[in-house]
């Protein structure tokens, strides 16, 4: 009977957790920030237009790596990236050519290491990582922000750019009073 009674337990606790799973799915919920392809957000936007986040990262970079295990894991930069961008994953060492603008970006090799050609032109030259680059529905970049940035600085920025502050509102304004807002 107890074997019985922890099987049936099990059963509904898979059940619970299958339910929350799809319901997470069909309400757009996550807790983890939907990242893509450069290709695949390009598809989207045929769809339907938003503002892009791009990670330009390297797979050695260690500042990437811990931006990846502590501020892409924090609720508040899940929902602002989810809510107002599409995000996208770009390493800035990969090798397979993209087609962006009528041109065809490649990697370049550099001694050893390289980099590929859409991520200079998208970070305007600072190929330094990890660099967050923030761009409008029409694909043009608005600021590429280099460095590793914590989980209230991200939120903050990515709520600047995502509600557009940034056409009427001095950043140093925004972020007084956004420090206002988050303190009450």
């Amino acid at each position: 009977m107890n074997c019985l009674g922890i099987k049936i337990l099990g059963s509904g606790v898979l059940i619970i957790f299958f339910f929350l799973g799809m319901a997470n799915l069909l309400y757009g919920q996550s807790n983890q920030i939907n990242w893509i392809s450069w290709e695949q957000m390009e598809i989207q936007m045929k769809n339907q237009k938003k503002k892009v986040v791009v990670d330009v990262y390297t797979n050695w970079c260690t500042w990437c790596k811990r931006m990846e295990s502590t501020t892409f894991r924090d609720p508040n930069v899940v929902k602002a990236i989810n809510k107002n961008y599409y995000a996208v994953k770009f390493n800035a060492e990969q090798r397979e050519d993209i087609n962006f603008r009528d041109r065809v970006f490649k990697y370049v090799s550099k001694g050893t290491r390289g980099y590929h050609e859409l991520a200079a032109e998208i970070t305007q030259g600072q190929l330094s990582y990890p660099t967050i680059v923030f761009m409008d529905e029409n694909l043009n970049t608005i600021q590429p922000l280099s460095g590793y940035l914590d989980a209230p600085t991200f939120e903050m920025i990515s709520n600047y750019f995502g509600g557009n502050y940034n056409k009427n509102t001095p950043f140093r304004t925004f972020q007084e009073n956004y420090k206002m807002i988050k303190d009450h």
